[in-house]
């Protein structure tokens, strides 16, 4: 039974197209993986199919009374709300009920036998609704979804107000999968989890006994929850069954196969066109002439699709800075309260250290606190000499209105358009993104912009939060070995092993020195 039909869609932003007469169906139980490099419209296709965005062309259609659960990062969590409370809303439509029911019985005393008996049959259809979906071990199973996804050593009754951006995402996906829609929709789940709690979902996901569309670039999380590939490219949609491995292996083979279709037809038009040509003039030819050339006039042309530039990072270095870089003595970082005991930490010149350890801790803290971004709550930071450094932060929140363009060259002013461009499309952005404006590119691209910015200003020491969030698995591998091959000092967040193992000469684990319960 088919739970959505997408017929016929296209859409796009001004003059670029996104999509364009793209049909999709998805069947229950189908556990489907949306791939495609960053700006091919993922993000998009899920806006458009939960009514957020509208599209130019084409229908939507839902199946009645389906249930639709959508990751949404940006929701917002009310402030005074407490993790549990906020957890129990996935169940706000039984708590309706139960009012509903408490309400009936309120009135009972008032009306006549006849009224009595017919609100008697209502409670009794409203109270096998608050049973069949286990109204009453509500407390159980958020407690077990919450111990899940690490909730728990949290919490639950913290204000969500008081939480990082990780944590509100958890305790959005934590309720969205309380609700237990029959469709989910999943947009970069495991962004801000933990590898422990990456697993957990993992094993939820396995179990799921209904659909659920989940976009990701950590590949071996993909492969292990999907037995369906939906590929975006070029404006088109195309189906794989099975895992992305076996998507990669058909994909190449089918681009393989038309690369060849496209030479010989090349070849037959080349012989074709020079038939025509030579003959078309002389009587005795002029028929199979023109029979050529009906031929010609009928071919479907075989067209290969653009080729997407590949990613080229390399970091430029500046002059060497002094061999220790930063040492703290005594360090508390924190807001409003300590985030660690004291730490006495250096980092010198070559190194390459990789922050890990579970949301909330203060990884972030630590970098702002390191690069004098936010005050200490205690002891001092020294910072050597002669410091460059380039830093990519986790999130930027505020709407930028440039182009791509605008943005690098109010930067880099002495560059011309054309050394513009040509630094954007290294990144890996096409014609259609460099001319867009920032604020209507994926989460991808923006990341794309900001490490262009960053890979063009000479430093010898980065400072990357989280730089994988969002970024495509071509890019994901580019900037791991430009990392590697980065003769400067690095100073690294990043929630996937597979990444920050193959770049740090050094290990963190921030769980040791912090003042929070896990």
């Amino acid at each position: 039974m088919s739970i959505l039909t997408v017929s016929n869609l296209s859409h796009g932003f001004g003059d670029r197209a996104i999509f364009e007469d793209v049909s999709f169906r998805l069947l229950k139980g189908e556990h489907i993986g949306l791939v495609g490099a960053n700006g091919e419209g993922k993000s998009t296709f899920m806006n458009i199919i939960t009514s957020q965005l509208e599209p130019d062309e084409g229908k939507v259609e839902w199946a009645k009374h389906v249930r639709v659960g959508y990751l949404d990062q940006h929701a917002v969590l009310a402030k005074g709300l407490p993790i549990r409370d906020a957890l129990k809303g996935a169940f706000q439509y039984l708590f309706d009920i139960e009012q509903e029911i408490n309400d009936l019985y309120a009135k009972m005393g008032e009306v006549e036998p006849e009224e009595l008996e017919k609100m008697l049959e209502e409670v009794g259809v409203l109270q096998d609704i608050l049973t069949n979906n286990d109204f009453y071990t509500i407390d159980a199973k958020v407690e077990e979804i919450a111990r899940g996804l690490g909730l728990d050593e949290i919490g639950l009754d913290r204000d969500v107000h008081e939480l990082s951006g990780g944590q509100r995402t958890k305790i959005l996906l934590a309720k969205l999968l309380l609700e237990k829609p029959d469709i989910l929709l999943l947009d970069e789940p495991t962004n801000y989890l933990d590898v422990q709690h990456i697993e957990w979902l993992k094993r939820y996901l396995n179990d799921y006994e209904n659909a659920f569309i989940l976009i990701s670039h950590d590949i071996p999380f993909l492969n292990s929850v999907i037995n369906l590939i939906y590929h975006m490219e070029n404006q088109g949609l195309s189906r794989y069954v099975g895992d992305y491995d076996n998507f990669l292996t058909v994909h190449e083979a089918k681009k393989k196969q038309l690369e060849s279709a496209f030479k010989r037809q090349q070849q037959e038009i080349s012989e074709l066109k020079d038939f025509v040509a030579r003959n078309k003039a002389r009587v005795s030819t002029r028929n199979m002439a023109m029979s050529r050339q009906k031929k010609l006039d009928k071919m479907d042309v075989i067209e290969l699709a653009q080729e997407r530039p590949q990613p080229e990072f390399h970091f430029q270095t500046a002059r060497t800075p002094s061999k220790l870089m930063f040492e703290a003595k005594g360090l508390v970082i924190g807001y409003d309260e300590p985030l660690s005991r004291p730490l006495d930490l250096t980092i010198e010149r070559g190194q390459k250290i990789a922050l890990h350890g579970a949301n909330g801790i203060g990884k972030s803290t630590l970098l702002k606190s390191l690069l004098g971004e936010i005050p200490a709550v205690s002891g001092i930071v020294d910072r050597g000499e002669n410091l460059h450094i380039g830093y990519f932060e986790q999130e930027i929140k505020e709407k930028n209105s440039n182009t791509c363009i605008e943005e690098i060259w109010g930067t880099f002013p002495s560059l011309t358009q054309q050394q513009v461009r040509a630094m954007l499309a290294k990144c890996g952005l096409m014609t259609k993104h460099i001319e867009s404006k920032i604020e209507v590119l994926s989460g991808g691209e923006k990341a794309k912009v900001r490490l262009c910015k960053l890979m063009n200003t000479e430093s010898n020491i980065l400072v990357l939060d989280e730089p994988t969030n969002h970024l495509d698995v071509e890019a994901k591998e580019e900037l791991k070995r430009a990392l590697q091959e980065y003769k400067g000092t690095v100073l690294l967040i990043s929630h996937e092993p597979e990444f920050y193992e193959a770049v740090a000469t050094d290990l963190w684990n921030c769980e040791s020195w912090t003042t929070k319960v896990f």
